[in-house]
């Protein structure tokens, strides 16, 4: 047996049982990416996989087709936007070419053969798909008017009191609290932006904090923040960058806890359809109180309420995870079939339906938001999930 065969054998083995190196793991992807380019390479590649003996056993079907779709994916996601495309290239698993990076774990699936993943490259696409979301939002007046943001013009779009409300030309809303200072009307009211299934928006407020909203969310604030302190109210998922005023605390109202800040960066997720409302910290420091519940974050922290009442703070959380929805992106980690499909459902603006139980796999990876629904369905399906689009339904059998 060659050195080089040895060689990519010792490095398969300590990357699926996580003992290799950092520079094991750079050595393992620099192989395979240079494998798409080298013939007598990839051959090698093919035959030290087929041939694999490691520690004098030689492992079934099974157990090598699951260590391929381990080293296939699970490479850190920071580190995922480099090799796997190749790597995914060389075992012509077309139909995953948009997909930066899939991973199952199954309990009761049998995955397919590595020599027969090459059928999925001719899948032809559904007739019947959803298309992604897009800056969409509604925002209510305090006189009860509304006004669709995607469909107005740039510009001012109304004023309240002392405040003037205009759209900016990259489709962001900003309340100008200095535009008007010669209004005699000093009494603040309250604005509503929402999005839709299938909408999100940004909204710069009065005090200068910008907050994106994700899909099927709200946000209701003053138009004018005055007192003591500086409050709004969310439901769904928001992610805030709050501006520093020291005197004036910052707080938001979800449907289970309150959030107080000074000055930070956080995103809220608290959904009614999610069991859990998560609070991450990036930046800054908030505090936390659910009932009895109060806890006090510091960066890279997250805050779990719980429906149950079984409230907990996690430390070092991914906090690209949490954002991932903001810069664009599904990022699933550990993730349960129902759950990826609410993220779909309120993104391409379908139900979903489920025929039979909920399939039990934990999925991780990552793909564009900008993508239609059956390219994130066809990342299901290649884990062997059978699931349709149905008219306005993603139907899972």
């Amino acid at each position: 047996m060659s050195t080089s065969k040895l060689r990519l054998q010792y490095l398969f083995h300590r990357y699926y049982h996580k003992t290799a190196t950092e520079q094991e793991r750079d050595e393992l992807f620099a192989l395979i990416s240079e494998g798409e380019h080298d013939p007598d390479l990839q051959v090698l590649i093919e035959q030290t996989w087929n041939d694999l003996h490691i520690e004098q056993k030689v492992f079934n079907e099974q157990q090598k087709h699951q260590m391929l779709f381990h080293i296939l994916t699970a490479t850190p996601v920071k580190q995922r936007k480099i090799g796997l495309i190749r790597w995914i290239s060389i075992v012509t698993v077309a139909a995953m070419l948009t997909v930066v990076a899939v991973t199952v774990w199954t309990n009761n699936i049998r995955l397919k053969p590595y020599k027969h993943l090459a059928i999925h490259k001719k899948q032809q696409a559904p007739q019947n798909d959803a298309l992604p979301g897009s800056n969409k939002a509604i925002l209510k007046l305090a006189d009860g008017n509304t006004i669709t943001l995607d469909d107005a013009n740039v510009g001012t779009l109304a004023t309240e009191g002392k405040t003037l409300i205009k759209k900016t030309a990259d489709g962001q809303v900003i309340y100008n609290t200095a535009a008007l200072t010669s209004s005699t009307d000093t009494s603040p009211v309250l604005n509503t932006i929402s999005t839709p299934k299938g909408g999100q928006y940004q909204v710069a407020l009065p005090d200068g904090t910008h907050v994106w909203l994700n899909s099927a969310s709200s946000l209701t604030f003053p138009t004018r923040f005055t007192g003591h302190i500086r409050q709004v109210s969310i439901t769904g998922e928001a992610y805030f960058e709050v501006a520093k005023m020291p005197d004036m605390p910052f707080k938001v109202k979800a449907p289970r806890a309150e959030i107080q800040v000074l000055g930070t960066h956080f995103n809220v997720m608290a959904y009614d359809d999610e069991q859990v409302m998560k609070t991450t910290l990036l930046e800054g420091s908030v505090n936390i109180h659910s009932g009895g519940f109060s806890a006090k974050l510091v960066p890279g922290q997250q805050a779990q309420i719980n429906s149950d009442g079984k409230n907990k703070v996690l430390n070092n959380v991914d906090v690209d995870d949490e954002l991932a929805w903001k810069n664009g992106l599904f990022q699933f980690r550990d993730a349960k079939i129902d759950a990826i499909l609410r993220q779909a459902s309120r993104w391409y603006n379908v139900n979903v339906v489920y025929k039979g139980r909920v399939p039990n796999q934990e999925f991780n990876g990552r793909i564009s938001k900008n993508v239609k629904a059956s390219e994130l369905l066809n990342m299901l399906k290649y884990a062997g999930v059978n699931v349709e689009i149905e008219g306005n339904n993603i139907v899972v059998n």
